[in-house]
């Protein structure tokens, strides 16, 4: 007799959207999207009024969520994630949504070089029509102790692997932020080591839990939240999530990435999420979910161990957590 034991970010199917009602939703969403529908950019949600641009992908959204991946607490509502976000260069603080439409994401070219069979140059639009695109819901946690859940779209970074096709040698991924001078003021901050870079193992980059993500909420990423694609690896915090890829480099050496080189002793290479392990300033015990100020109990891996925990198996001497 099989017995199936319910893991703890499942939800009861009797709470899942009727799959009528989502296709239905998809098909007027995606009529929005055609045309069809006769609105102005300014009637748009916000997400999309700040995504849209020429070489839109925007005819890609919504796309089928996977069940498989989904959490039980309530989603971040749209407005707050769209508008509370890290993004170094375009300022230290939070606001920085506005600022962030500066950036130019069309035309976008994705590098991926290193240790591959071919390097390749292809545009941001080329690359994404050629992956298998799905909707997530994710639980997302910030060194900084708040929390949201999001529903992000994209495609595995397994599948940009692949796509890849590394040499036997290659042991890591490197990836980088864009950096226009002329568009974020942040780079004007000589002291922090520009451009943005950040590491995954190949065994982390492959894990079925990474997703390199192009939208958010049923439409296009806006820029504030990485666009037009941006790592998302639910179980690390968030400063691991990288934003505005433009480049892969395969790589058979360990990556510093920009928080490491910053600050080694709190900002490490892994950074997976642990309750029990404290930044050097702050305890990690609990974190504030966005949606309403709530204080609850952190996860170890923010709740995902069962996917991620044989990947560290052997490596008790790596300071996994911080």
């Amino acid at each position: 007799m099989l017995i199936r034991r319910k893991k703890g970010w499942e939800i009861p199917e009797r709470d899942a959207t009727p799959e009528s009602i989502y296709k239905n939703r998809r098909q007027f969403l995606k009529g929005i999207a055609a045309g069809s529908i006769g609105a102005t950019a300014s009637s748009f949600p916000l997400g999309s009024a700040l995504a849209q641009g020429s070489g839109s992908t925007a005819d890609l959204y919504p796309v089928d969520r996977n069940p498989a991946y989904t959490v039980e607490r309530e989603m971040t509502e749209k407005s707050k994630a769209l508008t509370y976000n890290n993004f170094y260069e375009f300022g230290s603080h939070k606001s920085i949504s506005q600022a962030a439409q500066a950036m130019r994401i069309r035309p976008w070219t994705v590098v991926i070089d290193g240790l591959v069979e071919k390097p390749i140059e292809i545009d941001f639009e080329e690359l994404v029509r050629k992956m298998p695109l799905e909707e997530r819901v994710y639980r997302f946690r910030c060194v900084e102790a708040w929390a949201m859940t999001v529903p992000w779209s994209g495609f595995p970074m397994k599948a940009l692997v692949d796509f890849a096709k590394p040499l036997s040698g290659a042991k890591y991924v490197e990836m980088e932020t864009a950096s226009q001078k002329d568009t974020m003021p942040g780079l004007r901050q000589f002291w922090y080591p520009w451009p943005y870079i950040e590491g995954l193992t190949m065994a982390e980059a492959t894990n079925e839990l990474t997703m390199i993500a192009t939208g958010i909420y049923g439409e296009e990423l806006p820029k504030q939240n990485g666009a037009p694609l941006r790592l998302v690896t639910p179980w690390k915090y968030g400063f691991k999530n990288i934003k505005s890829i433009v480049r892969f480099t395969f790589t058979d050496t360990r990556p510093k990435s920009f928080w490491e080189d910053i600050n080694a002793d709190e900002y490490g290479f892994w950074a997976n999420v642990n309750p029990e392990v404290p930044h050097p300033r702050w305890s990690q015990a609990y974190e504030r979910l966005l949606n309403n100020g709530e204080s609850v109990p952190t996860r170890i891996y923010n709740g995902y161990g069962d996917y991620v925990a044989d990947i560290y198996k052997g490596m008790e001497n790596e300071r996994l957590f911080m």
